[in-house]
This record gives C-alpha cells, structure tokens and sequence, in this order.
C-alpha cells in the first residue's frame, strides 16, 4: 500500500467503510475505466487486503495495490484542500449542492489552481453519515429517481469518474466514424451530381419541359445536403451504371 500523496492531475476518491470487498474491486475497475488511479479506503469492514476486491478488480488491480488505507476519515482527508460528499440528500447540513457535471468542472478548477481535492463514497448500506458530511466542503447530489434514490457503490464512482473524463480535453461530444473511408470532395459530388443528371436526362426523368430547371436545381440541392463519403460516391455511381446497363439488354 502506498503512502502517497493525491497526484495533482488527478482527485482522490476515497471509499468511506465500505462493507463488501466486491464493491471495492467495482470502483476500482470503475475508476480506471475513466483514469483515474487514486484511492484511498476508510476502515473496510471485512479488513484490507481483501481478496474479494481483488478478483473483481480484474485489470485494475494495481489500483488496489498501491490504495491507501486509512483508520478514519480524517486521516484520509489530512492533506485534502477541497472535499465533495457524494449523498442522495444533505441531511440537514447546509452546504453547496453540486450536480456531478458541476463538481467535476470545479474539481479540475481547484486542481488547476494547486488544490488537491477529493471525492467522498459511502458504505453500501446506508451511504455518509452526517458526520463524514460535515467534514465535506460540498455536495454531490445525483438526480435520479427519489422514490429510488440508492446507487450501488461501483455505480456511483463510475457516474463520477465518467464527469471526471468528459471534463477533459481528450473528449470529443461527436465524432463521425469513417469505417476506413472520407468524406467525398466538392470535385467528387459534383461529378456524381453530373453523371445522375446525365443518366436521368437521357431516361426523360426531367419532365415536362417547363419544370426541367427547377428539377436540376432541386436535385443539385439534394447531393449538397447529403453528408457523402467516398465510398457512398462510388456506391451511387455503381448503382447508376448497373441500372443503365440493366435497361440496355431489354
């Protein structure tokens, strides 16, 4: 177990007397999903090392090798400047109440500010007690479902550490996958535009006479909205040969 302090790139997720070794090893592989590395755990019920934690951990075992196990909260929080309280309500405390989005938002502007910050998890039975929360500076509270509102340890740093990511720089919100193709140039649409005129044309699609313009505008109109690849351009021109060649041999 390492003595570390929390790496400054990074919060501290500290799991606070959690009860089932499983669970730990969920939050853990939870956590590395979204890179993030730093544990700390408060006085597990079932003892530490726990080989339950472990088998569940699966890849991210070196998270619960190098976790820091502490005898109670405050020690774990010694050298916190900032601390979130994840809990469905305040219980009375009066404190700011952050959505995740926000808290992970705040925390990388603390940690860009020198601050080393840190995310409190209850146990799984009943969540923080009033106590952990007051020694928090904030909340987290989680909209779901208040007839409903418990979250599975794992589930709860998983929601965490998913704000924890998409905060970042790396993340882009929509991304166009290519399948090894690009997308067609304005030279590449243009010429699929001329050969379907061309073919239509020549198949007295453009009729009557008088609406002949407008139709070849709308058409034209109709290529530029479409988002095209390479592929589809070649596809199209594929599909119009074989039609042309389909109607010669009648």
């Amino acid at each position: 177990m390492s003595d570390t302090v929390i790496p400054p790139a990074i919060p501290a997720f500290i799991l606070v007397r959690p009860q089932m070794g499983e669970n730990i090893g969920a939050a853990s592989r939870a956590m590395w999903n979204f890179g993030l590395d730093h544990m700390r755990i408060v006085a597990p019920r079932d003892g530490w090392p726990n080989p339950a934690a472990v088998a569940m951990a699966s890849g991210a075992g070196r998270l619960l090798d190098e976790a820091k196990l502490c005898a109670d909260l405050p020690d774990a929080l010694a050298d916190c400047d900032f601390v979130f309280a994840t809990t469905a309500r305040s219980r009375d405390l009066t404190k700011p109440v952050f959505s995740p989005e926000a808290a992970m938002v705040e925390t990388r502007r603390r940690i860009a500010a020198g601050q080393r910050v840190a995310v409190l998890f209850g146990p799984e039975r009943a969540g923080l007690e009033n106590d952990d929360i007051a020694r928090a500076n904030a909340i987290v509270s989680v909209p779901v479902n208040p007839a409903f509102a418990s979250l599975n340890l794992a589930q709860c740093v998983l929601l965490m550490g998913y704000e924890w990511m998409r905060g970042g720089d790396a993340v882009v919100a929509v991304e166009d996958g290519l399948a090894g193709t690009e997308w067609a140039s304005g030279q590449e649409v243009e010429h699929l535009a001329a050969h379907y005129e061309e073919r239509m044309e020549a198949a007295g699609f453009f009729y009557p006479a008088h609406k002949e313009v407008s139709m070849k505008v709308n058409l034209r109109n109709m290529w530029s909205r479409m988002a095209l690849t390479r592929a589809d351009v070649q596809m199209l021109h594929g599909m119009m040969r074989q039609m042309v060649r389909w109607k010669e041999r009648d």
